[in-house]
């Protein structure tokens, strides 16, 4: 399967998808997530986490991260599940405070970010982005 990523680039120069989970209420709520190839973690902000809580499966282990600001964080770690273009994906997720650090991003483009796919994932899943296309390419092999 293919996606395009010119919506996220185009609004906010930054690659994005939007995926579905389910709330704390049990509604499909759409998350905004950035697909970043040179981070080593997956990162649910702290922010997002609070209203899916019932939902994501929290793992007894810390993670320890290197935040935007250059500072290291011991995390929370959560399985979570999310629904993209039909299919579910399943992955561990750093939960992470990031309110100032995106908050810019934000005002700047009007879309709020809610997470972060990183390398782990993309590898996991076989997901193949060409920046060069400006599209994502998924393996239906997972």
């Amino acid at each position: 399967m293919e996606f395009p990523l010119y919506w996220g680039l185009q609004k906010t120069g930054l690659p994005l998808i939007v995926v579905t989970c389910t709330d704390d209420t049990g509604t499909n709520r759409d998350l905004c997530l950035l697909i970043d190839t040179g981070s080593t973690n997956n990162i649910l902000f702290s922010f997002v986490y609070e209203h899916f809580q019932k939902n994501f499966k929290s793992l007894d282990k810390q993670g320890s991260i290197m935040g935007f600001e250059g500072q290291q964080h011991e995390t929370p770690q959560i399985e979570a599940t999310f629904d993209f273009e039909g299919k579910n994906y399943t992955s561990i997720f750093s939960v992470l405070d990031v309110s100032d650090g995106m908050k810019h991003v934000q005002e700047e483009s009007g879309v709020q970010i809610h997470g972060v796919l990183g390398i782990h994932f993309l590898v996991d899943y076989e997901w193949i982005v060409d920046f060069k296309e400006l599209q994502l390419t998924i393996s239906n092999k997972k």
